[in-house]
């Protein structure tokens, strides 16, 4: 029996925790055994779990962080118990996932998969494997990732430091370090992030476009809307829904409440992964909700909703959006980084990045001619391009080439469409 391992600061829950989840049971089910390793955060699982570290080691990690900017070098004694644990296990391959999250030491876990000469493939989930300190950088339009990063311009963003500015020296040895593994493959979620990553030092390995998956049998149209719009107050009103882990200037909180300002009154937008302080601020015609790991109700909220937003700056993929269409609701994106890629005419608008015009007349267009024309063409593209039965093969037949020894040619020929 082959043995996957799958390392991510989060397991069954939130974006890459549920999609760490979904190609582990993936793997179960084409005959493979299936390990997790996270940092934080456990939920139940169909794989073996392995959590690295304790929750003193982890706020140990972020004190180190915010001092020193050594985000990723702290959690030593946690990584060495998790190579000895590795070793135990013997996997067939190695799936690296987000390293960052304070839970993981980063030199200690490449020097043994760099001697270790176990196949690694790493889902870049966003920037963070090609800078030296921050996780993305668009917003701010920083290049020097492209060839050394120094006088970091979001030092104070997450993995945030208040005193020193590491950005220099951790990027050489992320460099050092990330490039020594001889047989990793790089997948980029998007075509962008593909883009990026070819010109980053990343570029000397293999590199294959697999796009995310959504589970098609959770997230689908949903009969009966009429008790979740109860439930939050939303009533027959035109419903705009945008959704987040978290909200922050990244993913275009200021945009939506500039929004709110210009809206008709038979309009509502509904906030999905506000904190409790950002609900209590909210203007009358948005409608805050927590975070939820509800995967049927957040179904449902997609499926009352007229439009998806996504007025995020940055983004590696945009999922809400996918989901969005799986449960046949169209979109309104942005038309900066990976989110463009994911819009049909048939499935939403595509919009200059805080062009508030555009986005008025978007949703007026939508809103004059109703979701119905675009439901059915939001739920073909779901079913054709990110069915994660579909999605996560790509995974486990990438595994078996790799432990073949007959890995497809690397770069721009192996995208997805």
């Amino acid at each position: 029996m082959k043995t996957l391992l799958q390392i991510n600061i989060l397991v069954n829950s939130r974006s890459t925790g549920r999609i760490v989840e979904e190609i582990g049971q993936t793997a179960i089910s084409q005959g493979w055994q299936s390990y997790i390793a996270y940092g934080r955060y456990e939920r139940p699982s169909q794989s073996e779990l392995i959590r690295i570290g304790t929750d003193w080691d982890i706020k140990w990690h972020g004190l180190q962080t915010r001092l020193f900017d050594r985000h990723g070098l702290g959690s030593v004694k946690a990584t060495i118990k998790l190579i000895e644990q590795i070793k135990e296990i013997k996997p067939d391959v190695v799936h690296l996932h987000n390293l960052h999250g304070y839970y993981l030491n980063i030199e200690i876990l490449f020097n043994f998969l760099c001697q270790a000469n176990i196949p690694v493939v790493w889902t870049l989930h966003d920037c963070w494997p090609i800078t030296g300190h921050c996780t993305y950088f668009d917003l701010v339009g920083c290049d020097k990732w492209k060839t050394e990063c120094h006088h970091c311009p979001q030092k104070t963003a997450y993995p945030a430091s208040i005193l020193i500015d590491r950005s220099q020296k951790n990027y050489s040895l992320k460099k050092r370090l990330f490039t020594s593994v001889k047989n990793l493959t790089i997948i980029p979620v998007s075509k962008w992030l593909g883009g990026i990553v070819e010109q980053s030092f990343l570029s000397k390995f293999p590199i294959q476009v697999i796009n995310n998956g959504v589970d098609l049998k959770l997230f689908k149209p949903q009969d009966n809307t009429t008790d979740i719009r109860f439930k939050y107050g939303i009533g027959s009103r035109f419903m705009l829904m945008g959704v987040a882990t978290s909200w922050s200037d990244r993913k275009g909180f200021d945009d939506y409440l500039e929004l709110s300002k210009t809206l008709a009154e038979d309009c509502i937008i509904v906030l999905v992964g506000l904190s409790e302080s950002q609900q209590k601020a909210l203007p009358k015609n948005i409608i805050g909700i927590p975070r939820t790991e509800n995967i049927l109700e957040l179904a449902k909220l997609y499926s009352a909703a007229d439009v998806i937003l996504n007025l995020s700056a940055e983004e590696t993929f945009g999922l809400t959006t996918v989901e969005g269409f799986a449960c046949g609701t169209p979109g309104i994106v942005y038309n900066c980084t990976a989110s463009p890629e994911l819009i049909t005419p048939e499935t939403g608008f595509v919009i200059a990045k805080g062009d508030l015009t555009s986005l008025i007349q978007a949703i007026h267009i939508l809103k004059e001619k109703g979701k119905e024309p675009y439901s059915g063409a939001c739920r073909e593209r779901a079913e054709r391009l990110y069915d994660k039965n579909d999605r996560y093969m790509d995974y486990i037949k990438l595994y078996e080439s790799i432990i073949a020894k007959t890995a497809p040619p690397c770069h721009t020929d192996l995208y997805t469409v």
